[in-house]
């Protein structure tokens, strides 16, 4: 295994030094992401969980109830509360692509209040930071999101949050930069 790390703190492990689990779960990662990005990169150290990570995030490509400008109100409040350099980069970028209003992103990423006029929009704000704060959630919110959202938008919502705070405490925790390419694959 490298010695020297390759993403932030981590040393990747060279696709030919992974176990036969590591390899397996390295190329279900490619078949449901068609890349390793950020933090599969040391999701493959431990196979279980990567097997279940992968499937996840690509969840989160396509295929689910929130648009894509929704999505990243959501990652963006998670992943700025987490302080962790790469995922955040990379949403603020993405939040701005997605064709949020760059003041508002900023205001995300700085734990500054914003509004949003689209009423999924507010409510999927009001919900990250609601729960990234480890917020009481009112009634009222409750109702505003059951009516906007319904079931099926509030639990992606959720989950989407839960999953980037550990994508993001996991980058954080091995201290990944903004920047960090990682090895070729």
């Amino acid at each position: 295994m490298a010695e020297t790390p390759t993403f932030g703190r981590y040393a990747e492990i060279p696709y030919d030094e992974m176990t036969p689990e590591q390899q397996s779960a390295y190329q279900g990662m490619i078949e449901a992401r068609g890349r390793l990005p950020g933090p599969n990169k040391i999701y493959i150290h431990n196979p279980g969980l990567a097997k279940v990570m992968g499937p996840l995030g690509a969840y989160f490509r396509t295929g689910y109830s929130l648009s894509e400008r929704e999505r990243e109100i959501a990652v963006v409040i998670s992943c700025s509360r987490f302080h962790s350099a790469y995922p955040t980069n990379a949403h603020e970028r993405a939040a701005k692509n997605a064709g949020l209003p760059a003041d508002k992103v900023e205001a995300m990423l700085t734990g500054l209040p914003t509004s949003f006029e689209d009423t999924r929009e507010q409510v999927i704000y009001e919900m990250a930071t609601c729960l990234t704060n480890a917020r009481w959630v009112s009634k009222g919110l409750y109702e505003r999101a059951v009516a906007a959202l319904g079931h099926e938008g509030i639990t992606d919502t959720i989950t989407l949050i839960g999953f980037y705070a550990t994508v993001s405490m996991t980058l954080a925790f091995y201290d990944v930069p903004a920047d960090a390419p990682g090895l070729e694959r």
